[in-house]
């Protein structure tokens, strides 16, 4: 499994390193930075400023009086270890950031596979691994991005989940809930976990000691996921300061508008495709993501996992605007990869390698690469 995430680091650092070679001066870098430079821009320099000065006690204010970009848009927990990483070590921060996202992509692919491993077979969640290894948004595993520790403890959340050992939980959702934004949909899924062992209790024990368990890990969740709101309101004396922040970043596509929930996402469709084929485009994303959550390949995947699957679901849509960072915002839905390995044809799987790894080469030029005239941030 080291080696498949070893191959898996090797083929994106070639990509990034082409694309370093290749890229001209621009915002964070000079013309063919290094590749730790290079693995360090966009958000990555944002986590910098935080690991580095901390946050803004005051509110950016535009020109026009809106709540402008700042670092309160982005969580402490890994600028906070790559900190004490600096200090210990005395690396560089690109350095640190680099090895602190490869420790925990690490991490979340040893838990990834001992998590699929508890419902499907090891060949299947060998490959599934190798996916997970090579997916479109993989290089965000070895970017100074906070992604690779989110995913490690969606697993091991969801891990935990599935040996019902719910206490662990807690810790791991308090960390969740300052790393990345997605402990809402924890929460939910923990809800959804409650209620179906309630209404399977005759098939199998739900004793009240667990109920009560479940529904206190449950609310600590929903707790961590407003805790950065609370504290982003308190430091700054604006209550909403965390969402009118997040709500800055979008505005260079349509504009300060309130954050109106499951309205996101009708706003894009009609930013990126106006008019009827745009509602018509919306509607069959929804379609196919429910029929594949309906797939036999799916559902052998468990009730836990595709419980998360709904939830992240529902969470991605109530609140993010979809635009070119949509890929990265999908990348904890990686469990459902245990699914598209279920087929053990070896030209499918050749196929499904290949493919990947021409969508990450395009992610990388999209998104990554910093082409003078930029709209599509990773």
């Amino acid at each position: 499994m080291v080696l498949i995430f070893v191959g898996g680091r090797i083929a994106s650092t070639i990509m990034l390193a082409v694309l370093a070679n290749n890229q001209a001066e621009n915002s964070w870098t000079g013309a063919q930075p290094s590749l730790l430079d290079f693995s360090s821009m966009w958000d990555g320099r944002w986590y910098n400023i935080i690991a580095v000065s901390g946050y803004p006690t005051e509110l950016p204010i535009t020109a026009d009086g809106h709540v402008g970009e700042s670092a309160w848009a982005f969580l402490p927990a890994y600028p906070a270890i790559v900190r004490a990483l600096m200090a210990v070590t005395a690396l560089p921060w690109n350095a640190a950031a680099v090895g602190v996202s490869l420790f925990f992509a690490l991490a979340a692919t040893l838990v990834f596979y001992k998590l699929l491993t508890r419902v499907v077979p090891a060949q299947q969640a060998l490959f599934a691994v190798v996916l997970f290894s090579v997916a479109p948004v993989s290089p965000l595993y070895q970017l100074a991005y906070a992604e690779s520790m989110q995913l490690f403890l969606i697993a091991l959340a969801l891990y935990l989940l599935m040996r019902r050992m719910y206490g662990w939980i807690i810790p791991v959702v308090l960390v969740l809930s300052v790393t990345r934004p997605g402990a809402l949909a924890l929460a939910l899924v923990l809800g959804l976990h409650w209620m179906y062992r309630f209404a399977h209790r005759s098939r199998g024990r739900f004793p009240p000691r667990e109920r009560v368990l479940v529904a206190v890990v449950a609310l600590v969740a929903a707790v961590g996921g407003l805790l950065w709101l609370a504290v982003a309101g308190a430091v700054t004396g604006v209550p909403d300061a965390y969402l009118s922040t997040e709500l800055a970043w979008r505005s260079a596509y349509i504009g300060y508008q309130e954050l109106l929930p499951f309205m996101p996402w009708v706003l894009s469709s009609q930013w990126w495709l106006p008019g009827l084929w745009g509602y018509v485009a919306l509607a069959g994303i929804v379609l196919v993501f429910i029929i594949f959550l309906l797939t036999p390949a799916v559902k052998k995947l468990g009730v836990d996992i595709r419980l998360w699957l709904v939830s992240y679901g529902l969470y991605l849509v109530a609140v993010f605007f979809p635009q070119s960072s949509t890929f990265r915002l999908l990348a904890p839905l990686f469990p459902a990869l245990g699914a598209l390995a279920a087929p053990q044809s070896r030209i499918y799987r050749a196929v499904l390698v290949i493919v990947s790894l021409a969508l990450q080469w395009g992610w990388l030029l999209i998104c990554w690469r910093v082409d003078g005239y930029d709209w599509t941030p990773p």
